[in-house]
């Protein structure tokens, strides 16, 4: 009997012929760069260094299209955003040591927002490897250790055999669900060696399924089916499992009310009947959704922001679908569910029976009237009014990219996305610097749409650097600079909790003059002419900076009591 994990494909004779002829004057960088291209990598992003020049030197062999950026860790946030926008895995190559490790915040972005991001590091020659103290450069006793915390999963390379395998093992881990970031690192020596090993041409791309255990998903379609009161979260693990469709069927199939997380954003239609939008940070959704007997959680884990800053008490039962599995009950008893969030939907789509519910739109449009009469006691015309104009400005299927600013905290309750995967922010790690270099990333893996940045200007500087890459490449990138003068959300904090600040006022240079300096427009802008200034830029070809000078505040939280 033959099985057909039994079967292996015969070369063909141009293979063996290619295999056993390889072209001279490659070396172990060549492998790195042919397996990447055998798995599909069409584009890599990275930042050469010293140990590393193996690797770069074979990318002048090859058709992959290297976006070098200026700071590692910006180039983390690009090949993260490029990841998020394709679903592939992007390709980061950094070299040893400090270039390594400036990558760090970067790849914690992407574990906590679970964006597929292939790390590739050089390391110090083999005979370094082992923790002795050689003195090489950039040496590290261990510098795997350093992303082991980080990343999915860490993958050593000795020898340039296991190039191709580790690489392939990599990609792998990467997409598989949850998707997130892992890394390879390669001895500087085994990079740069001359290699006999034939040209590598393909690999298997496809990761492992993580289908729901039926009997689970038998369990939640009849909790479902028969609850009084159902409601759903939706977070992000439905916008990267591309299942915004099969949660609509499923919503309108059981009339239960869906509110989504900032991470979730876009994955429910913001003016559907049963949409509580994404006031997550609001008492009036926490209390609708703790009266639910039946409250589904699809691919969040129900941390701090997504439960109110642990505020959320559930009554009812609690049917969580994650794939990340240390999320699974980490926070509320229910009924987990292991599982990528696109089959686990599909599996109670075929289960569940339908519900006869008329009043749960009545239901939901109490609760956003309350939410918004909250909102308008507090006298914040302004930053309505500017993230208003925001909106109105940028394209209903261009992405955006949010920094950590008040603007983006705003968006995180009050922005409507147009759509699954077309607003992304630093929600998930909390670190300043990403929303520039994220959509510059966003621009390389789509061309044909305007991509939005917004910053403040303190989380500005962490990245101002990639203008030049914006340049460079011409990347049709617009960014909102919020200019306030300092860390805007500590002051706020500061003032709120100890009555004065401390560390949070800035000097910040002249953003338009800078801009123009690497010759990227750049235009001043007030909230009246916001709307038009920023529709223009984004309407015109290449990078451009807005900068708004605005004081902008925060609504008032519900988590802290009355």
């Amino acid at each position: 009997m033959t099985h057909d994990h039994d079967l292996v494909l015969r070369p063909t004779e141009a293979q063996i012929s290619a295999a056993l002829n390889p072209p001279p004057g490659r070396n172990g960088g060549d492998l790195v760069v042919e397996t990447l291209a055998g798995l599909g990598a069409t584009t890599v992003f990275g930042l050469p260094g010293q140990h590393a020049l193996g690797m770069f030197d074979a990318l002048r062999r090859s058709d992959l299209r290297y976006i070098g950026l200026r700071v590692e860790n910006n180039a983390g946030f690009a090949a993260d955003a490029y990841g998020r926008i394709t679903g592939e895995a992007a390709p980061l190559l950094l070299s040893t040591g400090p270039g390594a490790l400036t990558s760090l915040a970067a790849l914690q972005e992407a574990a906590a927002a679970s964006a597929p991001v292939l790390a590739i590091s050089s390391q110090v020659p083999t005979a370094g490897l082992g923790g002795g103290r050689h003195g090489y450069l950039h040496e590290l006793p261990d510098q795997a250790a350093s992303f082991r915390g980080v990343v999915k999963s860490v993958h050593t390379v000795r020898a340039q055999s296991q190039i191709p395998s580790a690489i392939e093992a990599a990609w792998k881990s990467a997409l598989t669900a949850p998707h997130g970031p892992v890394w390879v690192e390669i001895p500087q020596d085994v990079l740069l060696a001359e290699t006999s090993i034939p040209v590598v041409t393909g690999g298997d791309a496809f990761p492992e399924e993580l289908p729901p255990r039926p009997e689970l998903t038998a369990v939640a379609a009849d909790l479902l089916s028969r609850a009084a009161r159902p409601a759903i979260i939706a977070g992000g693990g439905v916008v990267r499992a591309d299942a915004s469709g099969k949660l609509r069927r499923l919503a309108e199939t059981l009339q239960a009310p869906v509110v989504t997380t900032p991470g979730g954003k876009g994955a429910f239609p913001w003016t559907h009947p049963l949409s509580l939008q994404s006031w997550i940070e609001d008492r009036h959704t926490t209390d609708f959704l703790e009266d639910a007997d039946v409250l589904l959680v699809v691919g969040s884990g129900l941390g701090e922001l997504s439960s109110n800053y642990h505020t959320f008490k559930p009554r009812g039962r609690v049917v969580q679908i994650e794939a990340d599995l240390g999320k699974l009950e980490s926070n509320h008893p229910a009924l987990g569910i292991h599982a990528d969030a696109r089959l686990a939907l599909q599996a109670l789509l075929e289960t569940v029976s339908p519900r006869r519910d008329t009043e749960a739109p009545e239901r939901v449009r109490e609760v956003l009237a309350r939410v918004s009469d909250r909102i308008a006691a507090q006298e914040l015309t302004l930053e309505q009014e500017v993230l208003a104009s925001v909106r109105r400005a940028l394209p209903a299927s261009s992405p955006s990219f949010w920094d950590m600013t008040i603007l983006a905290y705003w968006a995180w309750s009050a922005f409507d996305a147009k759509g699954p995967n077309h607003m992304h922010s630093a929600q998930g790690a909390g670190g300043l610097g990403y929303g520039f270099p994220a959509a510059l990333g966003a621009a390389v893996a789509d061309p044909t749409r305007p991509v939005l940045a917004v910053s403040g200007d303190g989380g500005a500087l962490y990245s101002i650097a990639e203008l030049a890459t914006a340049r460079q490449y011409d990347l049709n990138v617009t960014w909102l600079i919020v200019d306030d003068g300092g860390y805007g959300i500590l002051r706020e904090y500061m003032t709120d909790t100890f009555g004065e600040t401390t560390a949070t006022e800035l000097t910040r240079p002249d953003y338009v003059a800078l801009a123009e300096s690497f010759g990227v427009p750049g235009v001043r802008t007030t909230p009246e002419t916001l709307t038009d200034d920023l529709s223009k830029a984004l309407g015109s070809p290449g990078p451009s900076v807005v900068v708004l000078p605005a004081v902008l505040r925060m609504f008032a939280p519900t988590h802290l009591g009355e």
